[in-house]
């Protein structure tokens, strides 16, 4: 999953970029509300991270502006505006969720969870397909319940290809869910998780729909 973090506090944007690191998102850290324009309209974000008080344009006023454009990703304002009509504007702006800083990160990580689980329509933080689960908020897998041991990367495949199953993903759509800007990809990466996770699962379970990309198996 691809978040978009637009902070210009240094401390609360590296502290935040840290833990969506560890929890194996892809995270773009933008620090002003003009370069937050420019990403949405060069990537493909599954959630938005926004502070109200950035330079060059106010996080409001590039909220209003993505959802002027049918920008639709979930949009989670990170503030320490904590009046009241403070967050009846944000919301009424577009936003999903509104939190107050300071704020606990493993809070944050919880309403970001809630925020994808909606967005995919899903109500519990478990996907099923067949005998294999996904718990992300875990990050435990378990196929016929028996517990699969995988690595950081290759739950992050699995789950972009479980988010649209019976959906095929093509290897760059694949590489914008695991990488940010800054992170070096390898020509074969996709492939390689791709081979780990038919070992681990099942060599039918990832077809390869030739030219285009991959998709999972029908459950």
């Amino acid at each position: 999953m691809k978040l978009l973090l637009v902070e210009d506090d240094p401390m609360i944007g590296e502290s935040v970029a840290e833990a969506l690191h560890g929890e194996n998102y892809a995270v773009d850290w933008i620090r002003d509300g003009r370069s937050a324009e420019l990403a949405v309209t060069s990537a493909e974000y599954d959630l938005i991270l926004l502070d109200l008080g950035l330079p060059k344009m106010s996080g409001l006023d590039f909220l209003r502006h993505y959802r002027g454009q049918s920008g639709d990703a979930p949009v989670l304002i990170m503030t320490a505006r904590d009046s009241t009509p403070a967050r009846v504007e944000g919301l009424d702006a577009g936003a999903d969720d509104y939190l107050i800083k300071p704020f606990d990160l493993d809070e944050l990580m919880a309403r970001i969870r809630a925020l994808l689980r909606r967005r995919a329509g899903r109500t519990q933080p478990i996907i099923s397909h067949g005998p294999l689960t996904l718990n992300l908020a875990t990050h435990e897998v378990t196929l016929a319940n028996t517990p699969v041991h995988l690595s950081a990367r290759e739950f992050s495949v699995l789950r972009a290809l479980l988010d649209s199953p019976g959906s095929v993903l093509s290897k760059n759509q694949l590489e914008e869910k695991l990488y940010g800007w800054n992170e070096e990809i390898e020509s074969n990466t996709i492939d390689v998780y791709i081979h780990h996770l038919r070992k681990k699962l099942g060599a039918n379970f990832i077809k390869n729909v030739r030219g285009v990309g991959y998709k999972v198996t029908s459950a």
